[in-house]
């Protein structure tokens, strides 16, 4: 275990974030987790697809002891309904798909636990968090296993025979199949699919095969390894499929297996690994190239997160942050088409809405209202108007929480830079930041660590942005909580090897939980930045840990 230790900080961090940015250009796909929801819609419809037995072994491995997967509580309902049907698709009797092997008995002992676990969790009260497309993935797939079942009541399957009789999975609360049949009447009046469906294109079932108004882009459907397959149908037939397959098998083996819900990441993760960086004020020195191939990716309606998806303002806004910080800034006239009138939507149709996307576009348009004066004209009243929505969705505790993220550590770290960094200087914002400040202070563990569900890297990383990046007085318990999460910081340091993406609890929404590596790593070494700039609230004998990962996962003494 690491130990912190005196060394020269701004070098190694310097160095670090080098190394990390150059990672990022040698794999632009980006380096994300993979998904137990994703792996295993590539095991029930793509059994041909290499790497099959790696996706089954990975399902396995992943099941927890009380039959479920993923995360607690709710969370855990998308990837068990998602692992547990494509274990039971498995079985001998299921349309035949090439590839199909023969069941392992540990499969069906996986699929009977599982079964075990949804049937404690679907229609018991549990709700199900708001992630991406979960009203049309989750009565999907309940309607799928409730088929598998119906099969089991006419065939004897050895470890399964509890289940014969076994009645119908309910939904679980506050879900219900009206907007997954809206979408098959859409289909059938023949009317276009919205861009945004694209990336959960699997939830239609046989309908997403060879639809005419899909087409994919850069061989992929919606970012997304499962919305392809199922838009594939199958094997690949003909040479006009080949630069799909290449998609597909790159992701594959990129991870030995197991995929990702979404890749490539490309923009996402350069965006908002080079903001989070300079934010902080780690140096750096980025290539004319890699600078002119974001800004390049900027369009009338800003970017993307990966090709088929629609443009967003929570991207577009990152992008122009970073952009403008290194010194090459873009006109945010992208970014009016999100404009509501009382917020910004993160794309146009948006059910909800997202604090850490309007943080983000208070950072893009505060950074040009302060250093443009022509930008200041247009901008100033948005900026003020974002500043108050922002401040009236603090909750009563002075946190934050966001659609697009599990931890309100992370809401509560974009929120609370956008508003000390751009925000109006109104007694009423720094308040506010006093609340968000106190609220990290009193719900530090005991170990020194941040973290919803127990102490991670990634939670007590952003704990400390909101201490060490806002904090300017030395309000009752930061300079111990900083103390405290530093040591935890350097101790764990070990626990964030950049050559393996599962080491990390997954904590960001998608289709199913993941874990952005690079974005995750940046945050860290931010911390350490930040904590050599403020020597007011840093003992000197803390200090950056003794060993940095890589961007290739080796470990080098600093």
């Amino acid at each position: 275990m690491s130990t912190p230790v005196p060394c020269s900080t701004e070098a190694t961090v310097a160095t670090a974030a080098r190394e990390l940015v150059t990672s990022m250009v040698l794999e632009p796909p980006g380096l994300v987790s993979p998904s137990v929801y994703e792996t295993a819609r590539l095991v029930a419809s793509a059994p041909w697809l290499p790497g099959h037995t790696a996706r089954l072994d990975y399902l396995l491995a992943g099941q927890r002891a009380d039959g479920g997967w993923g995360a607690p509580g709710g969370y855990a309902v998308v990837p068990t309904l998602s692992a547990v049907e494509a274990l039971l698709a498995q079985l001998p009797g299921e349309t035949d798909v090439p590839g199909r092997q023969p069941l392992r008995a540990e499969l069906v002992g996986a699929a009977d636990r599982g079964l075990r676990a949804l049937h404690d969790r679907l229609g018991a009260g549990h709700e199900v968090p708001d992630t991406p497309a979960v009203d049309l993935i989750v009565p999907a797939l309940v309607a799928r296993l409730n088929g598998h079942l119906d099969r089991l009541r006419h065939q004897h399957q050895p470890g399964l025979d509890t289940w014969r009789n076994a009645g119908r999975f309910p939904l679980p609360a506050g879900i219900g199949p009206e907007r997954l049949a809206s979408i098959g009447r859409l289909l059938a009046a023949g009317a276009p699919l919205p861009q945004k469906l694209l990336h959960a294109l699997e939830v239609l079932g046989g309908a997403a095969c060879r639809h005419p108004g899909v087409s994919p882009v850069a061989g992929a459907v919606g970012a997304s390894p499962a919305a392809t397959v199922a838009w594939l149908g199958g094997p690949p037939t003909s040479a006009h499929d080949r630069s799909v397959l290449t998609y597909l098998e790159d992701t594959v083996r990129r991870q030995g297996g197991p995929v990702p819900c979404t890749t490539p990441i490309t923009v996402f993760e350069r965006a908002w690994v080079l903001s989070t960086l300079v934010r902080a004020g780690v140096p750096l020195a980025v290539s004319p190239k890699l600078l002119a191939g974001l800004g390049a990716t900027l369009g009338a309606a800003g970017t993307t997160t990966g090709p088929g998806l629609p443009t967003d303002a929570d991207t577009t806004s990152v992008t122009l942050y970073a952009l403008a910080r290194l010194g090459h800034p873009v006109d945010p006239a992208c970014l009016t088409g999100y404009d509501t009138g009382e917020h910004f939507c993160t794309w146009q149709g948006e059910d909800g809405w997202s604090i850490t996307t309007n943080a983000h576009v208070l950072e893009a348009l505060g950074w040009h209202v302060a250093n443009d004066v022509r930008a200041a004209v247009r901008h100033r009243s948005t900026v003020h108007r974002l500043t108050r929505w922002l401040l009236d969705r603090q909750q009563a505790d002075g946190s934050w929480s966001d659609r697009w993220h599990s931890s309100p550590y992370y809401a509560t770290f974009c929120a609370a830079l956008a508003l000390d960094g751009y925000a109006p200087d109104i007694p009423v914002t720094a308040w506010s930041l006093g609340r968000a400040i106190d609220w990290v202070v009193a719900s530090q563990h005991a170990d020194g660590s941040w973290g919803r569900w127990g102490g991670t890297v990634e939670e007590t990383a952003y704990a400390l942005h909101v201490l060490l990046g806002v904090a300017r007085e030395d309000r009752p318990g930061v300079r111990v909580a900083v103390a405290s999460g530093l040591r935890y910081l350097a101790a764990a340091d070990d626990l964030m090897s950049f050559s393996d993406a599962t080491v990390a609890p997954p904590l960001w929404h998608d289709k199913d939980l993941y874990h952005p590596v690079r974005i995750v790593r940046a945050a860290t070494l931010a911390v350490w930045q930040l904590a050599q700039a403020r020597s007011d609230l840093v003992t000197s004998a803390l200090s950056v840990p003794h060993r940095l990962h890589d961007g290739s996962g080796m470990i080098r003494s600093a």
